[in-house]
């Protein structure tokens, strides 16, 4: 069974025991967080939502937070010798899986 859930304008596809980094949620480790925009659940009778799936809410607990890997951006003008190097890191909350109730 897996299930569709919108987080931080991001969809992502579930199942059980899934582990997946979302968008930064600022709760602490070993927290539970209930996703309640399922837009879809699936397996042998999947349910389509318009656009949510009534009565639908996946349920997972929080492992920690951090950092992903440095993304470098770099402008440079052919012209006028100007140079822009800069920098960015995005948060996220990794999080398990645990729970699908339709």
């Amino acid at each position: 069974m897996y299930a569709i859930i919108k987080t931080g304008s991001k969809q992502y596809k579930v199942q059980e025991g899934d582990i997946l980094n979302v968008d930064k949620l600022s709760l602490e480790s070993k927290s539970i967080v209930e996703f309640s925009e399922v837009l879809a659940i699936g397996g042998e009778t999947p349910k389509f939502g318009t656009p949510l799936v009534d009565g639908a809410v996946v349920t997972a607990e929080v492992i920690n937070e951090g950092r992903d890997k440095k993304i470098v951006i770099f402008k440079k003008r052919r012209r006028k010798d100007s140079k822009v190097k800069r920098g960015f890191r995005k948060s996220y909350t990794r999080i398990r899986v645990t729970k699908i109730a339709a």
